[in-house]
């Protein structure tokens, strides 16, 4: 049972129920990262670094792999929700930075579902029958949070059949590009193509990279779910690097045959449509409706693990009492966070009907980046806090180098739009004043709670 209480009241929630396996969990690393990132960036990377598009792809698997050591380390020791926060929370004891590490990764959660919901709408629906895009994502968040509230075992068998689905999408690309280089279709010289017109190489590489690590990023929300995994301190580590690897040998593969088949220009071209042209070059007869059917099981699926992932970051965040407990409320029957659940789902109908969300791809890498660095520095920190019991440990140098490649990607040294700060900004500004409504609220639930006779339900 779960305590959320404060002070001396005492009242318990049921446990989150443990469903998944080292196979439930490996789908669900890889159907995270996979998602609709590649789909959507191969055109924009192409656009910034030229035919070696497949370089940023393989630089950016190296720094979220390196991160991944430290996430793996730190979900041993604390196998507990609430991921990166939980462990920013134990290294430094600063609820502001807890909570703005928390806010930034809910941010990217819920930023990534409402975005696959107006995709779903306005995209790859569109194709078979055209709909109002915001009424059709309200919907789509909707069906989502049923599916959530339904049961995390519901919820992850449901990712093995769309995570399979998407992925034919992407060996399709990938078998295309192999018949037609066997045919001796394709050039072999874009491949090493760097387009330097307006900056240095480095410039370049290391701006795509910063744009294609949004494409790797989601290995991170796994950790979320370690209160409903069995033994997670032993599966973790396998079940996340493998699903690493495999997303990331699809991507460099997809990337590759793009590359082979379609000029940079034309792919930058192209932009969400990139690999529907890599389609139409590679395999000029095959039907798109086939690859748009296979879209949208892609953004259901992305949606459905973000919007997962957001509603255990809260209910692990109030069980550290860092928000409200109310947040920590799971269903008796269903043994679901409903609350946080409900919570997510209602800022995510607010961005799909009000917010253009289209600008928000980079400032969500940014963030992420941001916080994978103090996850590095709160490892090394969180070293002499010792634990009775044996976990992953990762090499120290690992997260040392991590770090500063987060860092670099984060500064402008990398090329990064100043766009992306200014959104930043925002969002932070925003996260602030929630602190602020935070801080209010647990003061008068303390205060409520400390009366003479005052009882907690």
């Amino acid at each position: 049972m779960t305590d959320v209480s404060e002070g001396t009241s005492k009242v318990t929630e049921p446990a989150l129920l443990r469903v998944m396996g080292p196979k439930l969990l490996l789908f669900f690393v890889v159907g995270d990262i996979i998602g609709t990132g590649v789909y959507a960036l191969t055109g924009q990377v192409a656009g910034r670094v030229g035919g070696a598009l497949w370089l940023p792809f393989l630089l950016a698997f190296v720094v979220a792999f390196m991160t991944a050591f430290s996430y793996l380390e730190l979900v041993g020791k604390y196998p507990r929700a609430a991921g990166a926060a939980l462990y920013t929370n134990k290294a430094f004891g600063v609820p502001f930075l807890t909570f703005m590490v928390a806010f930034a990764v809910m941010c990217s959660g819920i930023t990534s579902a409402s975005s696959a919901a107006v995709a779903f709408g306005a995209t790859y629906l569109a194709a078979f029958v055209k709909l109002p895009t915001v009424l059709v994502g309200i919907a789509f968040v909707l069906l989502l949070a049923l599916i959530n509230f339904r049961g995390v075992g519901e919820s992850v068998k449901a990712n093995v059949v769309l995570t399979c689905i998407e992925l034919s999408g992407l060996l399709i690309i990938i078998g295309v590009g192999v018949w037609a280089v066997l045919n001796g279709d394709g050039e072999p010289s874009r491949l090493v193509e760097i387009d330097t017109a307006d900056k240095t190489w480095l410039v370049a590489i290391s701006s795509a990279t910063s744009l294609a690590f949004f494409a790797m990023v989601g290995f991170e929300d796994s950790v979320n779910m370690a209160e409903e995994c069995h033994d997670p301190v032993r599966i973790f580590p396998r079940a996340m690097l493998w699903g690493m690897v495999i997303a990331a040998t699809i991507y460099v593969l997809v990337s590759v045959t793009s590359s082979l088949l379609v000029p940079a220009a034309e792919l930058a071209g192209a932009k969400s449509d990139a690999l529907l042209k890599v389609l139409d070059v590679g395999a000029p007869g095959f039907p798109r409706e086939i690859f748009s059917a296979i879209g949208l099981f892609a953004v259901i699926n992305s949606a459905l693990i973000n919007m997962l992932m957001a509603s255990r970051l809260l209910y692990g965040l109030a069980n550290e009492r860092v928000l409200p407990p109310v947040f920590g409320r799971v269903h008796p029957t269903r043994r679901t966070p409903w609350v946080s659940i409900i919570f997510t789902s209602v800022i995510a109908i607010g961005l799909v009907s009000f917010v253009d969300i289209s600008a928000l791809g980079g400032t969500t890498a940014l963030l992420l980046l941001v916080v994978f660095a103090i996850v590095n520095i709160a490892l090394l920190v969180l070293r002499k806090d010792k634990v009775s019991h044996k976990h992953f440990r990762a090499p120290t140098v690992v997260p040392v180098l991590a770090a500063v490649f987060c860092l670099y990607l984060v500064s402008p040294l990398s090329g990064r739009p100043a766009q992306d700060y200014q959104v930043a900004g925002i969002l932070l500004a925003v996260g602030l004043l929630l602190w602020v409504v935070n801080l209010l609220v647990k003061r008068a639930l303390s205060g409520a709670s400390s009366r003479p006779g005052a009882t907690r339900r």
